[in-house]
């Protein structure tokens, strides 16, 4: 059985966790709060921005 996996976003922001797109943004400042927010609560998971403009992700790291 295989499982359907989510489109990226064309545009806007997308906030992935461990590998997987969960919600997406209209700004950029919205999924970073989002990101870090979700990183505080959850240490362990990988928590990423993509950007559907630029194509490119950007880790999120909360100290």
């Amino acid at each position: 059985m295989v499982a359907a996996t989510p489109k990226l976003p064309t545009t806007g922001y997308g906030l992935e966790v461990d590998g997987r797109l969960k919600v997406e943004f209209a700004t950029a400042a919205g999924a970073k709060a989002g990101g870090e927010e979700l990183k505080k609560r959850f240490p362990r998971l990988q928590v990423r921005i993509y950007d559907a403009e630029t194509k490119a992700r950007e880790e999120i790291r909360v100290p």
